[in-house]
């Protein structure tokens, strides 16, 4: 199994849910506190929203890659770094209610892409993130780039 990811943070949080279920068919797979994912099959696609600021435009939060086994993590950091990307590991982490295994790059303009494995539920959202090039804080209400 091999998803693309598109991870949106969206200014109506409940206006954006009804959209896209129409939009795409499929209810959410997962509902949080400012938080809401899609699984979907057909085309494969894993949508996520994040509550953002009230009055704000939607804006791009970051890529994905979602893969099936820690394994793949693995083998695409090993393909990433040899291709000359700096690679961001990041193992057994807690983020947007799910358990984690990962690896971040960026693209030319900034853009932070994941690829990772969802290896358990979690009843929190995450911890606080690092300062690291993959995961920065910034003065929305979640970090960008941190989310399954």
């Amino acid at each position: 199994m091999s998803r693309v990811q598109l991870a949106l943070r969206v200014a109506d949080l409940e206006a954006s849910i009804a959209l896209y279920t129409k939009l795409l068919g499929v209810e959410p797979a997962k509902l949080r506190p400012g938080y809401a994912n899609f699984a979907v099959t057909e085309p494969p696609l894993k949508l996520v929203l994040l509550e953002g600021a009230a009055g704000q435009d939607t804006v791009l939060d970051h890529l994905g890659v979602e893969v099936g086994s820690t394994d793949q993590v693995e083998q695409a950091t090993e393909r990433l770094s040899a291709l000359g990307l700096f690679t961001d590991v990041q193992n057994d982490t807690t983020c947007c209610y799910a358990v984690q295994d990962k690896v971040w790059v960026h693209g030319p303009g900034g853009e932070p892409w994941e690829v990772y494995v969802v290896k358990d539920d979690s009843a929190t959202f995450g911890a606080e993130p690092t300062t690291t090039a993959a995961c920065c804080t910034d003065d929305r209400a979640r970090p960008a780039g941190c989310c399954a």
